[in-house]
């Protein structure tokens, strides 16, 4: 497998499991994947949340980790990168006003590389008008958003996830395990034996 080389797109608040699994997941794989946020560099970390879903009528909040930035926002070349991540979490609603995260979105739509959003990570897609005519999951709550915007909305299972071409998207974090299933399918990763050492 040839590694691909993934642009993390992420914020303050973002959802905890759905920025650390895929990044520490992705790079187990044998990918590359640099976390980036709008105002920071390199070194400079930001605050997760952690959403879990505990009998009230919407998901209940509490703070997550602190996440390390390995990459400059300022610095990103999208044409340098095969593919593009969007976590969820509340950091999705002040991303999608950032014109230069625009325009990175529209970037990977146009050149047709994968793309992999989950939770509220299709806000992102919505307000960058990459959605229309394409199928989409996105926690129920992003549902006049996604349609908003010309998608048609994916209503399956919290676990579930759903490929539209270069598109993978899910409802929240129980789904990882297909969401990145069909990520690594859609990036070509072949996962039986990556990042495995053979003990002598």
């Amino acid at each position: 497998m040839t590694g691909k080389r993934i642009l993390m797109i992420v914020g303050d608040f973002g959802e905890d499991y759905e920025t650390m699994v895929p990044f520490q997941a992705l790079l187990a794989v044998g990918h590359t994947v640099h976390a980036v946020c709008p105002n920071k560099k390199a070194g400079d970390a930001i605050a997760t949340s952690i959403h879990d879903f505990e009998g009230q009528q919407t998901y209940s909040e509490k703070r997550g980790h602190n996440f390390a930035l390995n990459a400059s926002f300022a610095d990103v070349d999208p044409a340098r990168y095969d593919a593009l991540v969007i976590p969820g979490g509340r950091a999705p609603e002040y991303l999608r006003l950032n014109a230069r995260v625009i325009e990175i979105v529209r970037h990977f739509f146009a050149q047709n590389k994968p793309v992999a959003a989950i939770c509220h990570g299709p806000q992102i897609l919505a307000a960058a008008n990459v959605l229309k005519g394409r199928t989409c999951s996105a926690y129920p709550a992003c549902r006049p958003e996604v349609e908003l915007a010309g998608g048609t909305y994916a209503d399956i299972a919290i676990d579930g996830a759903v490929t539209d071409g270069n598109l993978v998207s899910a409802p929240a974090w129980p789904a990882h395990p297909a969401w990145l299933s069909q990520f690594f399918a859609v990036l070509g990763t072949s996962i039986s034996h990556a990042g495995v050492r053979q003990a002598a």
